[in-house]
């Protein structure tokens, strides 16, 4: 029996790439607003704002009442047009109302409005109406174009009070919105969405081009052999978050002993999220400083989630993934996906040969054309990064520089 003549490597990747250039999507969003956050001062004129927080959770409250109520006497929809102008008319009849302006209620009604769309097109995947919350917990408005004036410096005038803020970078560019937040420990933050964002132009050298691939012992396997290790900051303050879980539970509801043991708890929760997040940008600007071009597979993550659970919450692998978007435009650097249905692992990144089926447990296997032992994660670093510049039309290139390993 005659064999068939092997493609070569390039023809195969050159063929992968054009199957999956056709369906993917824009390889990086090169976004035209840029999101600010700042931090307010802590004065008592901030409870303020924080009235308004309340006055506006309750608004939202009486608009899902409106819409329910509107559904059961109709069976119809509730017009988001018809609620903004009734609650426009409730609104002068009520003092408490009117601490929140005319332009923050109607973006209340379009989130409404946005939330009940969400629900129509996508209820049979399990996606919920939007329901009501509870005041105390409700955590924002948003300001549009008026109810604000930023004054210079480090103050701002929202209504009739000037408030002050940590001014840690420069606000350029024409705002858009402003956001006040309620964190859970009570403190105010100033969130400001400009527009007119320069984009530099994206230059990468085909030395300096990299895949990688994620997995659950290791958070990131380069295509150069190099190992990235998370060091799963959840798991490392489990302990303390549980044992700050069940002092709060031990405290009388209401009592000013349980408010402690809550913001204790929550602390434990932000130390986490802060020191991800922190080790999450330092990684960012390592990758991006070695590499020009960063090649990953797209990932089903809330599938993962279902299996995995904690783990896949731990490596925050999507939240990552933004800030690397995002660092990787500011200097110009490119980041890439590989459609998450490319066979990256069962695929012998020497000769080509794809197998039939590969288990998970299985994390080394030999190819049965061309005899390389391939180890899992490697392998599939190597067969992204080689779609990747295939993608962007640059064939073969020669290995990488080593990544940072943090």
């Amino acid at each position: 029996m005659g064999l068939k003549p092997r493609p070569s490597r390039a023809a195969f990747y050159g063929f992968l790439a054009s199957t999956i250039r056709q369906k993917e999507k824009p390889l990086c969003d090169h976004p035209t607003m840029k999101t600010l956050k700042f931090k307010l001062y802590s004065h008592k004129r901030n409870r303020f704002l924080k009235r308004t927080i309340n006055a506006a959770g309750v608004i939202y409250n009486h608009c899902i009442a409106l819409h329910k109520r509107y559904y059961r006497m109709w069976g119809q929809h509730l017009n988001c047009a018809k609620l903004q102008s009734h609650i426009a008319k409730l609104r002068r009849r009520n003092p408490f109302w009117q601490l929140v302006g005319s332009q923050a209620v109607q973006d209340i009604c379009q989130r409404i409005e946005k939330a009940y769309q969400l629900f129509f097109k996508h209820h049979k995947k399990g996606v919920r109406p939007p329901s009501f919350k509870k005041v105390r917990r409700y955590k924002s408005f948003t300001l549009k174009q008026a109810g604000y004036k930023f004054l210079g410096g480090n103050r701002i005038k929202i209504g009739s009070k000037v408030y002050q803020y940590w001014n840690s970078r420069e606000i350029v560019g024409n705002v858009k919105t402003l956001t006040i937040k309620r964190t859970p420990l009570g403190e105010l933050l100033m969130i400001v969405v400009v527009d007119s964002v320069d984009e530099p132009e994206v230059k990468f050298e085909p030395s300096r081009i990299a895949g990688f691939d994620f997995g659950l012992k290791t958070f990131l396997t380069c295509s150069d052999g190099s190992k990235i290790e998370s060091p799963q900051f959840l798991k490392q303050s489990l302990n303390a978050i549980k044992q700050a879980s069940r002092q709060h539970s031990k405290k009388q509801k209401g009592s000013a002993n349980r408010e402690r043991a809550r913001k204790n708890l929550v602390r434990k929760y932000e130390k986490v999220v802060n020191r991800r997040t922190d080790w999450f940008w330092k990684l960012a600007h390592d990758l991006t400083d070695k590499f020009d071009l960063l090649c990953f597979e797209t990932l089903n993550l809330k599938g993962m989630q279902r299996i995995w659970g904690r783990k896949i919450s731990d490596l925050a692998f999507a939240d990552f993934l933004e800030i690397l978007k995002w660092v990787a435009l500011k200097k110009g650097k490119q980041v890439l996906f590989v459609d998450r249905w490319f066979p990256s692992s069962k695929t012998c990144s020497h000769c080509g040969h794809v197998l039939e089926s590969l288990d998970l447990s299985v994390r080394e296997w030999r190819c049965p054309s061309c005899h390389a032992v391939n180890g899992r994660d490697e392998n599939a670093a190597k067969n992204i990064q080689a779609v990747g510049a295939s993608t962007v039309k640059l064939g073969d290139v020669r290995q990488a520089c080593p990544a940072f390993a943090a």
